[in-house]
């Protein structure tokens, strides 16, 4: 069974490669756009699967969260160090 996955990211000066993050959000299986930087992803790859790839597409300076809603499960890439503690703390409560 395919995992239910959301993918959201902020891009930051100076590549802001919109094009390449979302091609390689549409690879990743189904897709629908949901709002202007979140995407639901059908598939068969993990978050931290999903989150590795469409990082590969994206400057160090760029946020991404990718959450698995199917298995309750979520990996990220350069949230704020207190609302990535917070999540930590409070996820499996």
């Amino acid at each position: 069974m395919a995992n239910n996955l959301f993918v959201s990211y902020d891009l930051h000066e100076p590549g802001k490669n919109y094009e390449a993050v979302i091609e390689a959000i549409k690879a990743l299986g189904n897709w629908a756009k949901v709002h202007y930087s979140l995407w639901y992803v059908n598939s068969n790859l993990t978050a931290k699967q999903v989150a590795e790839r469409v990082r590969a597409t994206m400057d160090a300076n760029d946020k991404l969260l990718v959450i698995d809603a199917s298995n309750n499960d979520a990996y990220w890439y350069n949230l704020d160090t207190e609302v990535s503690d917070f999540i930590q703390q409070n996820w499996h409560k």
